[in-house]
């Protein structure tokens, strides 16, 4: 199942190129009242909900894909958890780059098993998430504003102290990520935590329609120039290990996102570029750089 949100708030499924208008459904999830819990209501309550969300698809008014502005799926995550430097390549790119680790978080892990073993991870702003129709606003004009693609995993559940064994249990599902930065000295979360960068699209794909996260290729061009091109396969940290790192520490909430970490041929991009990013067995998708 391909979830999506679009225009303004409504919710769809998405099959070939056309968007399934299934809005009606989100009157059957349980009415709020304060203090609200952390999460995205729609990602708590997406399994109870999949019978109605096919039945309404069956009645559903269909729309061009191409004509509509996608949203972040995952409406309100209550936070955005990210890997750093966790494919090899890009660990020895960040070597070369002075730009890149500039003496704030040093690539280096001599002692530790990886980067993420000695570095933890660290938390983007939630406020940061927007949807592939919505686009990048840079916010640092005059600095060096990279794009990073990785695969975006959607928790589906609360969960604490999760083992690596049952971690996969607690995935909704998955999303392409855009995890834009800025380079600089400033804390990494800073720099990574501006309105709009973190993109997440161009749907949900549900957990069971993804039959290995392990081993999926993925690349992102800029206009026309291929940028970064790799396969999940080559991550140092796995994603069942990431869940379980960040649950250690955090109590994870439905929607919740881990942003898993980027290959190597991280680059620049303008206002006025076109970033065409894509995962095997997600989709594509297009994100305009705005000024």
């Amino acid at each position: 199942m391909r979830i999506c949100r679009y225009d303004e708030g409504r919710l769809g499924l998405v099959e070939d190129d056309k968007v399934y208008d299934v809005s009606a459904v989100l009157e059957q999830l349980p009415a709020l009242r304060w203090p609200v819990p952390p999460g995205d209501q729609l990602i708590e309550h997406l399994d109870q909900l999949k019978p109605a969300l096919q039945a309404a698809r069956r009645q559903a008014s269909a729309r061009p894909l191409a004509e509509v502005r996608l949203l972040s799926p995952v409406a309100t995550p209550a936070k955005v958890i990210a890997a750093p430097l966790n494919y090899h390549a890009h660990v020895d790119e960040s070597l070369a780059d002075a730009q890149i680790h500039n003496n704030v978080h040093v690539a280096h892990y001599e002692g530790f098993k990886s980067p993420v073993a000695k570095f933890g991870v660290f938390l983007k702003s939630a406020q940061s998430v927007v949807g592939a129709g919505e686009g990048v606003r840079i916010a640092f004009p005059g600095r060096r504003n990279d794009h990073e693609v990785e695969l975006a995993v959607v928790i589906g559940r609360r969960g604490k102290d999760i083992p690596a064994s049952d971690a996969f249990s607690y995935v909704a599902g998955y999303c392409i990520g855009l995890d834009m930065t800025v380079r600089g000295t400033e804390d990494r979360s800073f720099r990574k935590s501006a309105d709009t960068y973190s993109v997440l699209g161009p749907w949900l794909v549900t957990a069971d329609e993804i039959a290995d996260p392990g081993n999926l290729s993925f690349s992102i061009h800029v206009n026309d120039e291929p940028r970064q091109d790799a396969n999940t396969r080559d991550l140092i940290t796995g994603i069942a290990e990431l869940i379980e790192l960040a649950s250690s520490v955090y109590t994870l909430y439905p929607g919740d996102v881990i942003m898993t970490g980027t290959p190597e041929g991280v680059g620049t991009v303008q206002p006025g570029d076109v970033m065409h990013a894509r995962i095997e067995g997600i989709g594509t998708m297009d994100v305009a750089v705005h000024g």
